[in-house]
């Protein structure tokens, strides 16, 4: 479960901007939209979040940012050598951010323990790493790590409530890996549960969402039902879906293709399985009539595409990151794909789902509490600023959100200036 976030000298980011899914004020819509995590002092937090903002504010950035976060953290102590390159890019708009670290942090719940994590990284090296546990209710700082330029080393503070081959762990970091990655990588127990929040809790899509891959193969076996089930309610009048797994056909590239480049595909596709994916439509006479997936429409394909992910983390209590939710789908298909997040009986192991968007259809007080709505917009340093609805103090279930935000009572909206002439 994601608590909160924050982000710093990061791509769009300059200074820190913190995101939170922690219930604030109100007490509309308790039984659906906010749950409580009862083993962590009673917090109580928010089952999803919508993000608005004008193309270009730097509402993509914040999912690149848990991106990046979460390839160091998976990453770092396995596929990087000495010497190579971390993938952070700082704020490059101003001469002294270049030269600064990027600054990433996350609060989640883990079985009932809160934890505290971050580091801050340039591209050569972690300058910084710490971790708070609240096993109690109460911190225990188990990891500081902070690099001292002027010796050319590190201060390392490994807490007592930290335990296991502690020195090891530190000797084998290198400065360009994590040490939270290397120890778990070198058997540790205790922040093993930590590294796999990032690895199989959190999960994040781009704009274009996910291949059909996953939610063909759950058609491959029992939970065919439920994919079909949610292809119904989203009324796709698709009867059923037909999978078949084919060996990769090396003939099937075009004839032209470099040879190169036809050796180097062989080599990555060797030994795997195509799928092949057929939909059935219901004809006029009653009669089964069979379509290639790709002939169907791009929506039906992304929401095809969404069915898989979608039961997966509403059934494992997944934290869902997607880039423009509303890509390609009707504003009920996306009313329908929140919802299922509100609904107990849907969500009923507390998954979370984070989302951007430009669809306003659903900004409004019968969808969403006041503060699950954020904005993104640029300052004047084109700097990427975020910031909550509840800001601005809407009257609870009297404002109209929608109309409020277009009209720019909230700003984060683009500033559209006449065009002038066209060759």
């Amino acid at each position: 479960m994601l608590i909160e976030m924050s982000v710093a000298n990061f791509r769009s980011f300059r200074e820190a901007q913190t995101f939170t899914l922690a219930k604030g004020k109100g007490d509309e819509m308790m039984a659906t939209n906010t749950f409580s995590a009862i083993a962590a002092n009673n917090i109580k937090l928010l089952r999803s979040a919508a993000i608005y903002g004008p193309n270009a504010s730097g509402k993509s950035n914040l999912l690149l940012a848990l991106q990046t976060m979460k390839r160091v953290v998976l990453e770092s102590a396995i596929n990087l050598q000495r010497g190579d390159k971390l993938p952070v890019t700082p704020f490059r708009l101003n001469p002294d951010t270049r030269q600064l670290p990027s600054e990433f942090e996350v609060t989640f719940l883990v079985e009932g323990v809160r934890y505290q994590y971050g580091f801050a990284a340039s591209v050569e090296r972690i300058h910084e790493e710490w971790l708070l546990a609240y096993p109690k209710g109460r911190a225990q700082r188990w990891l500081g790590r902070v690099w001292n330029p002027d010796e050319q080393r590190y201060d390392w503070e490994l807490g007592n409530n930290l335990t296991g081959e502690k020195q090891l762990w530190q000797k084998s970091t290198r400065d360009n890996a994590l040490f939270l990655s290397t120890a778990v990588q070198l058997n540790s127990e205790q922040l093993q549960p930590i590294f796999d929040w990032f690895k199989n809790t959190l999960r994040l899509a781009n704009v274009d969402g996910w291949g059909p891959a996953f939610s063909a193969s759950l058609c491959e076996n029992s939970d065919k039902v439920q994919i079909m089930d949610f292809l119904h309610a989203a009324d796709l009048n698709i009867d059923d879906i037909l999978v078949e797994s084919k060996p990769f056909d090396l003939e099937a590239l075009p004839k032209d293709m470099p040879e190169s480049l036809r050796d180097a595909i062989a080599g990555d596709m060797k030994g795997k399985k195509i799928l092949d994916i057929k939909t059935v439509h219901k004809g006029d006479d009653g009669k089964a009539v069979t379509f290639d997936f790709k002939d169907e429409s791009d929506g039906t394909k992304k929401l095809f595409s969404f069915a898989g992910p979608w039961i997966d983390a509403l059934k494992n209590g997944y934290v869902l990151f997607i880039d423009e939710l509303h890509d390609n789908l009707h504003p009920h298909l996306v009313r329908f794909l929140v919802q299922l997040f509100h609904n107990p009986e849907t969500n009923s192991n507390n998954a979370q789902l984070i989302f951007t968007t430009h669809e306003t259809s659903i900004l409004n007080q019968e969808v969403f509490r006041r503060d699950q709505i954020w904005f993104c917009e640029k300052d004047k340093n084109q700097a990427t600023v975020l910031y909550p609805l509840t800001d601005f103090s809407p009257r609870k279930g009297r404002e109209n959100l929608e109309l409020a935000y277009l009209s720019g009572r909230y700003g984060a909206l683009p500033f559209i200036r006449s065009l002038k002439q066209v060759d």
